[in-house]
């Protein structure tokens, strides 16, 4: 299965839910916060350095209620402004 590329917006939307959740996460090690949301460390890692711009809707539910995020609230933030 051959994936289509994303498009710029794609990867700003991506990068903009890494820095998000990074800014969500603050103090807390990237271990525990991943732990407790039930992912690796690597597969958060990947998405706050926007390595991985698309997660699953579930992994970023687990990600939102871990770190006390509504996904409104993330949706909403994550969108691009109209240039």
């Amino acid at each position: 299965m051959v994936r289509t590329p994303l498009t710029p917006e794609e990867r700003e939307r991506g990068e903009r839910l890494g820095r998000l959740l990074r800014d969500a996460r603050g103090v807390r090690s990237m271990v525990a916060v991943a732990a407790e949301a039930g992912l690796s460390a690597e597969t958060l890692r990947k998405i706050e350095t926007g390595r991985a711009p698309t997660p699953a809707l579930f992994t970023v539910a687990a990600l939102a209620s871990v770190l006390g995020l509504s996904l409104d609230d993330l949706v909403e933030r994550c969108e691009l402004l109209p240039a």
